[in-house]
């Protein structure tokens, strides 16, 4: 119709890894706050959430016909960078004059690559997205030249060419999330009863340097927090207008200003909302926090995830990762001891590694004794440092399955399928330790919330399939 508004339509790539799907359907929090740009530069904007639906390509080909969006976005990890591709090629293929629009980290770091083996996607967007594509989408609207846009790569003809790094946003509060675009009732986390699941985010960024997850470098190296005041309204709002009593904080590190962190807690205790909070959190600051933690549980966190470990301290020191010794001991008792789920992830497969060393690592997360352990392979990013260092150890160069479920490394002296099997009997072992002691824990929302997740866990045909057979790794 002429004149209408043209629309973006805000995809989620199809892609499943069988472990996150089995406690919850997650919200896109990030598609939440690029609706809100695009609505800033005067695009109407949808958001299609196909990983929660459990749409696949047939169904978002469907989807983008019926919505004939003048732009497609979508956001890729490592692991979903092959399924948000598929996206937009589709999107090409129904209309070629489709503007298709690619980011998150993976795109940030890949986007040379990604452009020159791609024609299907016009733009990459670097780093964060927000004023961005606020700016890119202003841009064509007014017929203009993209190449006065700061932070995006994208196709000039036939070059590749990179413009100008846009600088971090400032204010964060001063974005705008779409909340009214979300279909809420997609959203629920199965191991709370009758929940409603939302995402939210009190900081952004990462200052710990290392060679693992490129965070700190994704960042540039800053840490900028919100106001405590609009994040705990935010969650007012939330709980009030769209039933959520579940929310997942997605920051890195949440309480890494500890004045603010506190005001924050002490902002939820005065709401008293029947609210749960799922965060991560490092052990230094839960022992920083040791005295005020009972704060953690008066403001309605129900689940503390910790950071990775691992019996190789030495190769997590050169990873940024390494924390004082004990201090995940130390922490995980402390959040114990206020009644609050944990949960800590354990590194396995470096250079190294050996049966040996792997059954070393299972006895420091018994003896640390979280409620939840999780064992990850090491992974390198494509774009990192280390992927070189390790290329002769990569047997696996398909990047679905750069997941942290599935081993890409093979250490010096174990295959692919040894490591895998080493993994498997690392969660055997830990669980099956794990399951007098839960059915014998007096803390009735501990023992309930560990149950029912063991419940999915081994009702997961995912996970059955991953264990049985053994061998099933190459």
């Amino acid at each position: 119709m002429s004149g209408a508004k043209h629309t973006i339509l805000l995809v989620t790539p199809p892609y499943h890894s069988g472990i996150p799907e089995i406690a919850g359907r997650w919200l896109p929090l990030g598609l939440v706050y690029l609706a809100g740009a695009a609505r800033q530069a005067g695009v109407g904007a949808e958001i299609y959430d196909a990983m929660a639906t459990g749409d696949g390509h047939a169904e978002i080909r469907r989807r983008i016909g019926a919505s004939a969006p003048r732009y497609v976005a979508t956001g890729a990890m490592t692991a979903t960078a092959a399924e948000a591709i598929a996206v937009l090629r589709t999107a090409k293929e129904l209309d070629p004059a489709c503007v298709t629009i690619l980011g998150g980290g993976h795109a940030s770091f890949m986007y040379r690559e990604i452009l020159a083996a791609e024609p299907a996607v016009d733009f990459v967007v670097l780093g964060e997205g927000e004023q961005t594509l606020t700016h890119l989408l202003q841009t064509l609207e007014q017929g203009e030249d993209p190449a006065g846009v700061p932070g995006i790569a994208w196709h000039d003809g036939g070059a590749v060419r990179e413009n100008t790094r846009r600088p971090l946003i400032d204010d964060l509060d001063a974005l705008l999330p779409a909340w009214d675009l979300v279909e809420w009732p997609l959203y629920s986390y199965f191991i709370i009863p009758d929940s409603r699941f939302a995402a939210i985010s009190t900081s952004r960024g990462c200052s710990h340097q290392g060679d693992f997850c490129c965070q700190e470098q994704f960042w540039q190296g800053s840490w900028r927090g919100r106001d405590p005041q609009k994040v705990a309204r935010e969650v007012a709002e939330l709980h009030r207008r769209h039933g959520v009593n579940v929310f997942l904080v997605t920051d890195e590190h949440p309480a890494r200003d500890a004045a603010r962190w506190e005001r924050f807690l002490d902002l939820m205790i005065e709401q008293a909302l029947p609210v749960h909070l799922i965060m991560e959190a490092r052990a230094e600051d839960v022992i920083r926090d040791r005295d005020i933690f009972w704060k953690y549980a008066k403001a309605g966190v129900a689940h503390v995830m910790l950071g990775v470990e691992s019996a190789q301290q030495q190769m997590l020191a050169r990873l940024g990762q390494v924390t004082a010794p004990d201090a995940t001991g130390e922490a995980l008792a402390i959040i114990r001891d206020h009644g609050i789920v944990s949960e800590a992830s354990f590194f396995v497969g470096f250079p190294d590694e050996t049966p040996e060393s792997m059954q070393a690592t299972l006895k420091e997360a018994q003896r640390c004794n979280p409620d939840n352990a999780n064992f990850l392979p090491l992974t390198p990013w494509p774009y990192g440092s280390m992927y070189r260092e390790l290329a002769q150890l990569i047997r696996e160069t398909d990047f679905s399955r750069y997941n942290f479920v599935d081993p890409v490394l093979a250490p010096k002296t174990m295959s692919l399928k040894e490591l895998q099997r080493g993994i498997n009997d690392c969660y055997r072992r830990f669980y099956m330790a794990k399951m007098l002691e839960v059915m014998t824990m007096k803390d009735t929302f501990r023992r309930g919330y560990l149950v029912r997740a063991t419940k999915l866990i081994m009702g997961s045909s995912f996970v059955i399939g991953k264990l049985n057979p053994w061998g099933s790794a190459k």
